[in-house]
């Protein structure tokens, strides 16, 4: 589990439309989208099933007949119109998995080059903004064959950042790294997410990543986006794969109540309800995004006190869904929002059938949903 700074940004009206159909071969990509211009969007699914393709298509990569793509009112796109902005003229950065850069210039050069595509007067990111973010100033005089897989991406993330853009594209930007160097760089993309106002659109196919970064999720499966909205409404729907998922969670949005010192626990505060979790966060007021495992979540009538599970949170079950064995039952609840459950934030727990019938769940039942405190640990 991990807990992680929320983005400030909220999402403004649809700010990127993007919709067009291609053929290849036997493959079709069929997508029409209106996506936030503020936060992070993420374009989930598995390999194979058109995301890249959908990055390319917006920063004009591959043009597509018939398509239309339009970002904070300028047309990018629309051949009705006869418009096709080139990808040159596009304010895009375009990160993609490999950092790509040019190995006979130092990090200082390689940031450079990404500024040169825009005159001074339009510069919307500075030159220290950049390099602060990305953690890079100690860097600069480096050689690009001399850095880390971890350094290489910051650096490439900071060259798209000094282009100014309006729209800033991530290609499963940490795919190529190790473990480690995910760890190392996860924490500056969530930077990103929280202190800038350039909305990105990233793809993946990690959880954890999805989890920590999105504000907004679209889920794509062989060619076509099964849904699209909310980060937290997407991850709780009974009716979509990732529900099914062995790792399938909700996140859960929450600020620092308090910090205990002697136990090193914190208290979190959402929806009118509150959670103890073990963290490094010491700050009060603090935002922070709190994964829940649907795995994690076992449920009680009645309230439990001779435990110890440290969360108790009051709930309401909203709807019982099938899981992908027959011995287990999806379980989809409403916590906090003051009168239990009622108009809180969604929560999944996966439990035994048998169990689900021992405590005769439906639909309106009031439960208690249990959550150890160290399961939510980072």
């Amino acid at each position: 589990m991990s807990a992680a700074r929320l983005s400030r940004a909220e999402h403004e009206p649809s700010a990127i439309e993007a919709s067009f159909r291609v053929l290849r071969g036997r493959f079709v990509l069929d997508v029409d989208l209106r996506l936030p211009g503020r936060g992070v969007t993420a374009l989930f699914g598995p390999s194979g099933c058109g995301k890249t393709s959908v990055l390319r298509i917006l920063a004009g990569l591959d043009r597509v007949p018939g398509a239309r793509v339009v970002v904070s009112q300028q047309t990018w796109q629309d051949d009705a119109q006869g418009v096709f902005v080139p990808p040159h003229r596009r304010p895009v950065g375009y990160v993609f998995q490999e950092a790509s850069l040019f190995e006979h210039l130092d990090v200082e050069r390689n940031l450079a080059f990404g500024m040169r595509r825009v005159p001074p007067g339009q510069r919307r990111v500075a030159w220290s903004q950049a390099v602060e973010l990305l953690g890079i100033e100690h860097l600069l005089p480096r050689n690009p064959a001399t850095l880390s897989g971890g350094e290489r991406q910051r650096v490439a993330i900071a060259r798209a950042l000094l282009a100014s853009p309006q729209l800033l594209l991530m290609d499963e930007p940490l795919a190529a790294l190790d473990h480690a160097r995910r760890r190392e760089v996860l924490p500056y993309l969530e930077r990103l997410q929280a202190e800038l106002a350039v909305p990105i659109v990233y793809v993946s196919h990690a959880p954890d990543e999805v989890a920590r970064l999105a504000d907004h999720l679209v889920l794509m499966e062989q060619g076509s986006v099964l849904a699209s909205g909310p980060l937290g409404e997407q991850l709780a729907r009974l009716d979509l794969p990732l529900a099914l998922a062995p790792d399938a969670a909700v996140v859960i949005d929450a600020q620092v109540e308090s910090f205990d010192p002697a136990y090193h626990l914190l208290t979190l505060g959402f929806a009118g309800a509150a959670m103890r979790v073990g963290h490094g966060v010491r700050r009060v007021g603090e935002r922070v995004r709190v994964q829940v495992l649907a795995r994690d979540v076992s449920l009680t009538l009645a309230r439990q006190h001779d435990t110890s599970v440290l969360n108790h949170l009051p709930a309401r079950v909203e709807a019982l869904g099938a899981a992908d064995s027959p011995a287990h039952v999806l379980v989809r609840l409403s916590v906090g929002g003051g009168e239990v459950g009622s108009g809180g934030v969604p929560l999944l727990a996966r439990i035994t059938r048998l169990s689900a019938d021992q405590l005769g769940l439906a639909a309106g039942s009031a439960v208690w949903a249990q959550i150890k405190a160290v399961a939510l640990l980072a």
